[in-house]
């Protein structure tokens, strides 16, 4: 292929015929799994936010409960995270994933039985810790399978699936609740899972195993000569280092945003745009639409960088930066005499400048650490994230409900766009003091 032929290709099309000209494809239908997997895991935790409207007329569950089940869904993911990396870099890939995707199944389907705040709190534990074992999982997953070049790309693939769920979720769920009852709902979702592990088992294996990969393709992912690690790396070792520490702060400061888009904008919706849950879907499709778009635009753009001859740390750092500076307009969301599409359009922009984040951040683990410590590291930083949007939720829900009761619940939800919109660029100057220039650990 031609220079000439390549400056008549977009940027995303010249950079994807680069990576596939003379290899094989079989990586991708790996991030395709991966991608399903994702979107399973956010189908089945959005299905509460969606319901919270009728959990609350028809079992009085209040703003402040609602906080508190959140969360506790949120504590025992922060507990979770910390458990799966462990065990995933123990068992594997293939086994650990199953074993977390076959959790979480029962876990949501188990909503079912809940008959007040006591018990959705104790299946949202159950789910939280659970679902916990996705990210870990996923990342690992890319580390192994992909050479450093693509894995943002990749990464930002498959977590363009945390949005479909969610855009999925706000179709589904609301014709399932009024069709059969909300109970019927989180048995549907929930069963939905258990179909994706069969493809699991059929297609997936490490590469080194996988007969369906051509010796060129495999060289190709091995390309980067990545140290391999032959022991589990001790939790107490891996926090020594500054790089654990910078992907904890910068998890801990942005997760909880992302959990607040997750679990109160259908409650944004109700209670300060007076939309009833058979009018969530378009706009919550529009959302969620844009975050799918920033995720994968997210993950592109640094690889794309890469490819130009940028430095690693400074494709990741330049990407982070442009989309933690894009969240900042969503402070205006709750302004005075803003339109309801004004208003979406900027929760928009900052969720998919989120999710444009969230495929960066995650990148920088395997960019960071050998394959082998990329699982525990990733669930350190996942305990971050939850452990921070626990504290949001509770605080979330105390500061809705004094609002709600002082008749202006409007300027509860301004102090946490507020909070949103700062939280990225604090996370960006702290990720970028504490490990500068991103440096590889050598274990």
């Amino acid at each position: 292929m031609t220079n000439e032929s390549n400056s008549k290709e977009s940027p995303i099309k010249k950079a994807f015929n680069e990576s596939q000209e003379k290899i094989g494809k079989y990586r991708w239908t790996i991030c395709t799994l991966v991608f399903f997997a994702t979107t399973v895991n956010y189908l089945d935790r959005q299905v509460i936010g969606i319901l919270a409207p009728i959990l609350k007329e028809d079992l009085g569950i209040g703003e402040a409960a609602y906080g508190n089940i959140v969360s506790a869904f949120q504590f025992a993911y922060a507990i979770g995270m910390l458990l799966a990396g462990r065990v995933i870099d123990k068992l594997g890939t293939k086994i650990g994933y199953s074993l977390a995707f076959i959790g979480w199944s029962l876990a949501a389907m188990a909503h079912a039985l809940a008959k007040g705040a006591f018990g959705f709190g104790a299946a949202r534990a159950a789910l939280g810790l659970t679902e916990a074992g996705n990210f870990p999982a996923a990342i690992k997953t890319i580390a192994e399978w992909f050479p450093k070049r693509e894995r943002a790309l990749a990464t930002g693939i498959f977590n363009s699936g945390t949005n479909v769920g969610a855009i999925l979720a706000p179709i589904l769920v609301p014709w399932l609740a009024v069709k059969w009852g909300w109970q019927a709902a989180f048995i549907a979702t929930g069963a939905i899972g258990l179909i994706w592990l069969i493809f699991w088992f059929i297609y997936y294996e490490v590469p080194e195993k996988q007969k369906r990969v051509s010796q060129g393709e495999l060289a190709y992912i091995q390309s980067d000569h990545e140290e391999v690690a032959t022991e589990q790396i001790p939790w107490a070792k891996l926090l020594k280092y500054r790089q654990t520490w910078a992907f904890f702060v910068g998890k801990f400061l942005t997760d909880p945003i992302w959990w607040f888009y997750l679990f109160w904008i259908p409650k944004w919706l109700a209670d300060v745009r007076g939309l009833d849950i058979k009018q969530f879907g378009l706009p919550l499709v529009v959302i969620y639409t844009g975050t799918t778009i920033g995720s994968i635009f997210g993950g592109w753009l640094s690889s794309f960088l890469i490819k130009r001859g940028w430095a690693v740390h400074r494709s990741r750092a330049t990407a982070m930066l442009i989309f933690a500076c894009l969240v900042v307009p969503i402070v205006f969301a709750q302004a005075s005499g803003i339109g309801f599409w004004s208003a979406i359009s900027l929760i928009t922009l900052a969720a998919a400048s989120h999710q444009a984040w969230s495929a960066n951040i995650f990148t920088t683990v395997s960019d960071m650490f050998p394959k082998k410590a990329v699982a525990s590291v990733t669930g350190i930083g996942g305990f971050a994230g939850a452990i921070g949007g626990m504290l949001v939720a509770i605080f979330a829900g105390q500061v809705l409900e004094f609002f709600d009761k002082q008749g202006n619940i409007q300027a509860g939800y301004y102090i946490l766009f507020f909070i949103a919109a700062s939280a990225y660029l604090i996370a960006w100057v702290l990720f970028n003091l504490i490990a500068p220039k991103m440096k590889q650990v050598k274990l």
